[in-house]
């Protein structure tokens, strides 16, 4: 079945890409579903971190083609718009993201992955960004993003050819942040996740919105830190030699 779906557990919400007819192929309804998801999981105050996968061997192998040209010439909305909305809503999100990728990561899965603030990847995943084959402009914002991500050299040569790449490559120009051995990606990601949820939400927060550049709440979280008590926690926390128990939430 043609569905995003989540699930929450231990702090982690897990949202899985699943078109396993298609290679995880994206159809506009699961674009569409992908911000309505994204809203519910962030107003969870249980939620503490977020990863992306795909279902069974692969992430995602990017738009299906044939579903949003069908959308396009039912003259419905306009399917690049529809990938950009989900795109900002995962980059958006407001606690740590992590896609974990296994197999083809390609078009619009690459463009999922590069939203999400880290990509832990498993040995032989491929990535792809691919308009150059459909003749298709990528969005100015997909594109800064993957600058970002990779450097402009690296951004080009992904998007000027529409070649796929191998983790290694990925791993040096940037874009993925791990790359783990074939079985071995479930326990990293899970592993990793619970360092997340076990650290403090201020920290978090403010440091995802300060490296997306966001510019206009210094002062905000400045106040944030002397109200919270978190601070002074995680010192008692360190010198006592026992876990934190941070309490700021947003």
């Amino acid at each position: 079945m043609e569905q995003i779906v989540a699930e929450v557990a231990d702090g982690v919400a897990t949202v899985v890409i699943s078109n396993p007819g298609r290679h995880n192929a994206m159809t506009a309804a699961m674009w569409r579903a992908v911000p309505e998801v994204l809203d519910g999981l962030a107003r969870d105050p249980s939620v503490r971190a977020l990863v992306l996968t795909g279902a069974g061997g692969t992430f995602c192998a990017g738009a299906d083609i044939a579903s949003l040209r069908g959308q396009a010439l039912g003259g419905g909305e306009d399917p690049q718009s529809l990938a950009v909305r989900a795109e900002d809503a995962l980059a958006a999100f407001p606690k740590p993201t992590l896609a974990a990728v296994r197999g083809y990561c390609v078009g619009g899965g690459c463009q999922l992955a590069a939203a999400c603030d880290l990509r832990f990847a498993e040995e032989g995943a491929s990535f792809g960004v691919t308009p150059a084959k459909l003749g298709i402009v990528y969005p100015a914002s997909s594109t800064r993003r993957l600058v970002a991500l990779t450097g402009p050299a690296a951004a080009k040569y992904l998007l000027f050819s529409g070649e796929l790449i191998g983790t290694e490559r990925a791993l040096r120009t940037g874009l993925v942040d791990e790359v783990l051995p074939e079985g071995e990606l479930g326990k990293r990601v899970a592993d990793f996740l619970r360092v997340l949820t076990s650290r403090s939400r201020l920290t978090q927060a403010a440091a995802k919105e300060f490296a997306s550049g966001r510019t206009d709440r210094d002062g905000y979280w400045t106040e944030q830190a002397a109200a919270s008590g978190d601070t002074a926690e995680g010192v008692a926390a360190f010198l006592e030699r026992r876990p934190p128990r941070f309490t700021w939430s947003a």
